[in-house]
């Protein structure tokens, strides 16, 4: 069985994340979307709210499953017994981090390899964070995340729609 992790922060899980998603589950027998923690991020959801606005989201990919881990992604990796960790890429900007990460995890577990997604063009902008901006001003958000999570994310800002 081929199985690949999607690793992220995924403070909201948005539309591009999981156009790489369900091109992962494509590709792969079984794959684990991890949620990871950024330490250098203050997140809006906690780590088992993320958990679950990802699984309402990747709910209809039966071989998908939703996890949460706070250590080396290598080293999960091995535990899980993947053979890739797939990310996806919106520009050079991210290549050259997600790059430096890749020879990391190969030197930590040279048993996993790192795939690279490239995301479409309607998502190349989209991030977490410019999600969390517009729905803090009162924008909306529902072209940029999966509809069943809209209520959440707008409820984190105090707003009912």
């Amino acid at each position: 069985m081929k199985v690949a992790i999607c690793p992220g922060s995924f403070d909201p899980v948005t539309n591009g994340h999981l156009q790489i998603i369900s091109r992962a589950a494509a590709m792969f027998d079984r794959v684990i979307v991890v949620t990871m923690a950024n330490h250098n991020k203050r997140p809006l959801f906690s780590a088992s709210e993320r958990i679950d606005l990802l699984r309402r989201a990747t709910a209809y990919l039966p071989n998908v499953e939703v996890d949460a881990y706070d250590g080396l992604l290598a080293e999960y990796a091995r535990e899980k017994k993947a053979i890739a960790i797939v990310k996806g890429l919106r520009a050079m900007s991210d290549f050259e981090y997600e790059f430096q990460m890749a020879l990391t995890n190969r030197k930590l577990n040279p048993a996993v390899e790192t795939v690279f997604l490239t995301t479409s063009a309607e998502h190349m902008y989209l991030s977490s964070s410019l999600v969390k901006q517009v729905a803090s001003l009162g924008g909306d958000i529902r072209e940029f995340v999966p509809a069943c999570i809209v209520k959440d994310i707008l409820e984190k800002y105090g707003r009912n729609e």
